[in-house]
């Protein structure tokens, strides 16, 4: 998770540094971006068989069939980039909730900041998914931020299994 994190981090870092370079590349990026977060979340849902696992497990199949659609059909993901981001980001902010919720359920204090990041993931994705043409002319800029978000989001959340785990392994 935590190398997913900075992957979607540096993503955003490099989608904000070059704001003229060619949608189409961004879209083969994103694509890649889809299947290597896809592939990582299936072996991680796997490796990790916490409460909520399953959803893991959808979620990272869901990434891996959007990269693939994204790959085949560059001149399509052009025109759906928008959509796909949001469906994205929303499916990556209900899994946070849950995940929230679940550390919040193992004692883990600072469960809350996990939340509130996920909401405001849940928000930004029906700002998204509301107006794809207001997305669409600001594509750069909305996918840096939200490839930041869930970067730092996953960076976070890792730490908390980790630490999760710890705890789990002291009982």
């Amino acid at each position: 998770m935590l190398l997913v994190g900075i992957v979607f981090v540096i993503l955003g870092i490099w989608t904000i540094a070059t704001p003229l370079s060619s949608y189409t590349a961004l879209s083969i990026v994103f694509a890649l971006g889809f299947l290597v977060n896809g592939i990582a979340e299936v072996i991680f849902a796997f490796g990790n068989r916490h409460q909520n696992w399953g959803w893991t497990l959808v979620l990272g199949i869901l990434n891996i069939v959007v990269g693939i659609l994204l790959l085949l059909n560059p001149a399509v993901s052009m025109v759906a980039l928008p959509l796909y981001v949001g469906f994205t980001l929303l499916f990556h902010s209900i899994s946070g909730i849950v995940s929230a919720y679940e550390m919040k359920q193992y004692g883990i204090l600072d469960w809350g900041t996990l939340m509130v990041i996920a909401v405001l993931g849940l928000i930004f994705s029906f700002i998204l998914l509301w107006n794809p043409l207001f997305a669409g002319i600001n594509v750069v800029v909305w996918t840096a931020v939200t490839f930041v978000v869930i970067g730092g989001y996953t960076i976070y959340y890792s730490f908390k299994l980790r630490k999760l785990n710890k705890m789990m392994k002291e009982e």
